[in-house]
């Protein structure tokens, strides 16, 4: 097998007396869409700014694309496309002149070509004139996207991509990803959506510096082993009551209503079947057993863990 375009073992990086990425060790293979979760402020973007080379881990070793974390950070950049979290490009040139400019900075040749083409593939062409502060989140991203792809990198490291982006936009941008990465690219992308999260090939949860999860989203599913029960046929007032009372009760980990249904979730599933059973029957409303999912596993994981800098 060849090597993996991403694998670096025990990385750490400390602010201070506070430890913000606390030995992740991570392994992407090559042409992979690896999802990256986590809650705000659990390390995701210190992590991606060390595998790009931007940030020197006080800790840890690895590999990117086959060359040395450490010493090599140079040629990871020269390899890599970073999409940042928030938009960077300057807003009072259009697209067309901020792809000019950053591919005067690969020193990309012929570029006149080469933006030409970038355009035509991110469906920007007719826009390029638009300045880019005048653009919507969907074509904010897509130039963003463009930049970062213009330049062929083996590795897309993507952070929280689609935030505040409409569902019609996230779909084609992860169409795109999906594209890209049958042709070859390996895509680390880190995000809140659990629906993109279920388009990885894999993922890994980082909860406060730690990595607590990895692995596919069945495999992430069952390692959590929680069982999920769904109570049907409550008033809003009986939902209300009903969800008070199960909050405290033996083998609930999670109550979440859902329109007119409540969402039952927790570890020991005897003990949780029990206490829905009980409530139900006195609300004499329905209980069905239903399929975790992963949101209900990112919640357990966020709420298993502890603020690394409190």
């Amino acid at each position: 097998m060849s090597e993996p375009a991403i694998a670096v073992e025990g990385l750490v990086k400390r602010y201070g007396d506070k430890t913000v990425v606390d030995h992740v060790s991570i392994s992407v293979e090559k042409g992979e869409i690896s999802g990256f979760l986590g809650p705000n402020g659990s390390g995701k973007t210190t992590t991606i700014r060390m595998m790009c080379g931007l940030l020197t881990p006080d800790e840890g070793t690895g590999r990117v694309l086959g060359y040395d974390l450490l010493r090599q950070g140079s040629a990871i950049k020269r390899e890599v496309g970073y999409m940042t979290q928030k938009f960077s490009f300057y807003e009072d040139l259009s697209i067309v002149e901020n792809l000019n400019f950053v591919a005067g900075l690969y020193g990309l040749n012929p570029a006149r070509e080469v933006v030409a083409q970038t355009l035509a593939d991110l469906g920007l062409t007719s826009r390029q004139k638009q300045l880019a502060g005048n653009l919507s989140g969907g074509w904010k991203q897509r130039l963003a996207l463009a930049a970062c792809t213009m330049h062929k990198p083996k590795l897309l490291l993507l952070d929280e991509p689609t935030a505040g982006v409409d569902p019609k936009a996230r779909r084609e941008f992860w169409d795109e990803i999906h594209r890209l990465a049958a042709e070859g690219i390996t895509v680390l992308v880190s995000t809140h959506y659990m629906d993109e999260a279920e388009r990885c090939h894999r993922i890994n949860y980082i909860s406060y510096g730690k990595l607590v999860a990895t692995g596919t989203v069945p495999e992430v599913v069952a390692g959590a082993k929680l069982s999920t029960f769904i109570i049907e046929g409550l008033g809003g007032a009986d939902m209300i009551a009903i969800a008070e009372r199960l909050t405290v009760a033996p083998g609930v980990d999670q109550v979440a209503p859902f329109g007119t249904t409540l969402h039952v979730v927790g570890r020991d599933a005897v003990a949780l079947e029990t206490s829905v059973r009980a409530a139900a029957q006195a609300a004499g409303a329905k209980v069905e057993p239903a399929q975790t999912s992963l949101e209900d596993v990112f919640i357990q994981l966020m709420s298993k863990g502890q603020d690394n800098m409190a």
